[in-house]
């Protein structure tokens, strides 16, 4: 009768399914591509970022995240000398806030074990001193132990407080384009359990 009532007992948590773990990509810094586009009279403005050290944790059923990409402020540049020396003092103040971080706080959409996923990623992002909620998409492939993703956002740089930096002969957008394109790790315990993120 004891070893009928085990069986069953195991029978059942059998069918039990599996509770998914933790996630976690880091981005490798090395392999991250971060560009900038601010549209302006006359010709656009495009510039480049460097990426300090990112990493995104979430839980793939309930969809909460956490982790942290932070990037230099220092590092933007435009490739012009005066105009970048003129946004980093006038528009970034870059040397009091030297650094942009965004902080993950839910991940929506479900994510494959391999292949391509759409998601988004919505947190917090710290800039010139303030934090704003913001939400972005995100094109995320998964291939073994490697991924590769993808993601667009929308920086209000104007509305979030810092100067226009438009002068009478010149105007630009009060807002900037911002393109990621990143490459990172996935740990070993990240296998098979990248299913049904919420």
């Amino acid at each position: 009768m004891y070893r009928t009532f085990a069986l069953l007992g195991l029978a059942l948590l059998s069918s039990l399914p599996a509770t998914a773990s933790e996630y976690r990509l880091t981005l490798d810094p090395q392999s991250t591509e971060l560009t900038f586009l601010l549209k302006a009279t006359g010709h656009d403005v495009h510039g480049t970022m460097t990426l300090d050290s990112g990493e995104l944790r979430f839980d793939p059923e309930t969809g909460a995240a956490s982790g942290r990409l932070v990037m230099d402020a220092r590092s933007l540049e435009t490739g012009s000398k005066s105009r970048d020396k003129t946004m980093h003092k006038k528009v970034l103040n870059s040397e009091t806030f030297p650094e942009f971080v965004f902080e993950a706080q839910k991940v929506t959409g479900a994510v494959s074990a391999s292949g391509v996923s759409e998601i988004e990623v919505s947190g917090t992002l710290s800039i010139h001193g303030d934090s704003h909620e913001i939400t972005f998409p995100v094109e995320l492939e998964i291939d073994g132990h490697h991924f590769s993703a993808k993601a667009e956002l929308t920086v209000p740089y104007v509305e979030w407080g810092m100067k226009d930096p438009s002068i009478v002969f010149l105007r630009v957008a009060k807002e900037v384009q911002v393109s990621v394109t990143a490459e990172g790790t996935l740990p070993d315990s990240a296998d098979g359990a990248m299913e049904g993120a919420h």
